[in-house]
């Protein structure tokens, strides 16, 4: 019977403690300004290497990565029109 107490009062305690644990604190959400300038980084980014492998590729014509690079440049274009108006 003191065997089965003392266990209790140990269970009881333990999981007391572990509930009573103050969980940190989440960091705090960047303002407008810096997410827009981390999207935009992203975006500059994602954009440097879609023209670095358009550019590089093997098998593409002159005129195929002039036309691929028309399309990347107006997408580009329009994503970041979109950023700034947010």
């Amino acid at each position: 019977m003191k065997k089965l107490l003392i266990s209790t009062i140990l269970f009881v305690g333990l999981s007391m403690s572990v509930s009573a644990q103050k969980h940190p604190t989440p960091p705090p959400h960047p303002s407008k300004s810096e997410l827009i300038a981390i999207k935009s980084k992203e975006l500059d980014k994602r954009y440097n290497q879609e023209k670095k492998l358009i550019l590089n590729h093997p098998l593409a014509t002159k005129q195929m990565k002039r036309d691929q690079m028309k399309a990347l440049n107006q997408k580009y274009q329009d994503q970041k029109r979109l950023l700034k108006k947010m």
